[in-house]
């Protein structure tokens, strides 16, 4: 793509998309343009919903294919400027499933089998706090503020900061660890002075899950991943 790759990329930036969706949408405009072989400024709405039909034979999933709508829709109207013209394509849904509602026993019964004390309270923060996990290690201590009872969540999902209940059973366990770990920087922090790395917490729940024998805890793990977006 060249040129007009550099240009989507700085169109991308400009408008402060996400890292993940930088690299989600030029990764879906990069296989459209090799299915092809040609420049995509010499393709247009043929080309187009040939390809997102190509890719629902290819059993791509629901949300794969919004993707990749997505990635070419913004490619076309926003570095070609070109008008887009596949409004009366059917944009796929992506399934949709509600949560499972847990017990406070079920809750209790999956962190009693992590071991590790910084990687209990991970795991009581993210699912106490409703957080996703970038958002859990990329706390501060001055993130916690035990006047209002609240956590502050800074750039979490669509870059927007925005407070949650601190309730109090996790800010006595909050206290516990600090005063053993003393954090600085971060509240969970790793090597380096970065924060701790995520795969830790997955292993973790992989870890958990080993131990665990009754088949209704196991739909904790799968709950806890789905919810906090553990990948």
């Amino acid at each position: 793509m060249g040129e007009l790759q550099e240009k989507m990329l700085r169109r991308m930036e400009l408008k402060n998309f996400s890292k993940r969706t930088i690299i989600i949408y030029l990764y879906h405009v990069k296989k459209y343009v090799r299915y092809y072989g040609k420049s995509p400024d010499r393709l247009g709405k043929e080309e187009i919903e040939k390809y997102l039909h190509y890719l629902f034979h290819q059993k791509t999933s629901s949300s794969g294919i919004a993707q990749a709508y997505s990635a070419l829709k913004f490619f076309y109207s926003d570095c070609l400027e070109r008008p887009w013209e596949l409004e009366k394509i059917p944009r796929p849904k992506t399934e949709k499933k509600l949560p499972v509602v847990l017990s406070l026993e079920e809750v209790n019964s999956i962190l009693d089998h992590v071991n590790n004390m910084k990687n209990k309270i991970i795991l009581m923060t993210i699912y106490s706090g409703g957080l996703r996990l970038s958002e859990a290690l990329n706390l501060k201590p001055k993130h916690i503020d035990s006047k209002r009872m609240e956590i502050r969540v800074e750039q979490g999902k669509g870059k927007k900061d925005r407070y949650t209940l601190l309730s109090k059973v996790l800010l006595a366990k909050l206290r516990e660890y600090y005063k053993y770990y003393k954090p600085i920087d971060w509240l969970f922090p790793g090597k380096s002075n970065n924060p701790i790395c995520s795969s830790t917490i997955q292993r973790a729940f992989s870890s958990a899950k080993k131990k665990l024998k009754s088949v209704k805890m196991l739909r904790f793990i799968h709950y806890a991943i789905a919810l906090q977006h553990i990948s």
